[in-house]
């Protein structure tokens, strides 16, 4: 695979199945150029009429799409794809748009827009021990811009995507489960094989069929594309808030103090400032 992506590596298990690897050390972070390299991603996805099923996972043990890099919020690409929206939202809605199914296999950190990011795939798994999700954008004084809003009480209910957003903490995998953010939960030893067997399974079916059928069950299933641009707006017009500031200078000063456990228990700290 000859694509200039640097964050992202294609491995083709067959015409019909790719296998989509995240990797932006030191803690997968997704920042503007990850909008790009999706942007470039997507536009290899649609290229290929013999793709049935994409799997995202990553190469880091510890973070998944770990969230979006706040201090490069200022940087957001905001040109329009070919849907005409913005480049995060474009991703967002042509990802669930292509007949290609997308599977996220998750083991790791997965929070904000790394949450929202998984959400925009057509299944999730996780890694029971492995995984952890989270929203703690609120914590951060600021608010999804993403896609959490919109997809959370479509998956979970309203209540419990209140919780999920305005309570900002993290939620093992179990009750990611649960709680319908995901489809389910594996063993960590397990993950890979079952995901594996799935996405062979639907590679080897007929493409037209697996396209149909996607597109009959979107139809109920979707947000509205405004909705996303109104988070994406809110998020990005939040990050300028000027009582934003003094809490991320917090949150730098304790990340500084404790290191990586900052990360690793994001919402503990986020929590605790």
């Amino acid at each position: 695979m000859s694509a200039p992506l640097k964050q992202f590596a294609i491995a083709e298990r067959s015409k019909a199945y790719w296998r989509i690897t995240f990797n932006n050390p030191p803690l997968n972070l997704i920042n503007p150029e990850t909008i790009l390299e999706l942007k470039h991603l997507m536009e290899l996805i649609e290229a290929q009429s013999d793709l049935r099923v994409a799997v995202f996972d990553s190469a880091h043990p510890d973070f998944y799409f770990a969230r979006y890099d706040l201090a490069r919020a200022a940087e957001t690409p905001t040109e329009p794809g070919p849907t005409g929206f913005p480049a995060w939202i474009d991703f967002l809605l042509r990802i669930a748009q292509t007949p290609v199914i997308s599977i996220a296999s998750i083991r790791g950190r997965t929070r904000g827009g790394g949450s929202e990011l998984a959400l925009s795939f057509d299944m999730r798994f996780a890694s029971k021990e492995k995984a952890i999700f989270g929203q703690p954008e609120v914590a951060g004084g600021v608010l999804p811009g993403g896609g959490a809003n919109e997809r959370l009480p479509q998956l979970m209910g309203r209540a419990r995507a209140l919780e999920v957003i305005v309570g900002s903490d993290d939620f093992d995998a179990e009750t990611a489960e649960r709680y319908g953010w995901i489809n389910r939960c594996l063993p960590n030893h397990e993950l890979d094989g079952f995901v594996d067997n799935l996405a062979r399974r639907i590679a080897s079916f007929d493409g037209q069929a697996i396209a149909e059928a996607k597109r009959l069950v979107n139809r109920t299933a979707l947000p509205q594309p405004e909705a996303f641009l109104e988070s994406q707006t809110a998020f990005l017009a939040a990050a300028r808030w000027p009582q934003v500031v003094p809490r991320v200078l917090k949150a730098r000063e304790r990340a500084a103090k404790v290191g990586l456990d900052f990360e690793l228990r994001l919402g503990h700290h986020l929590g605790n400032l």
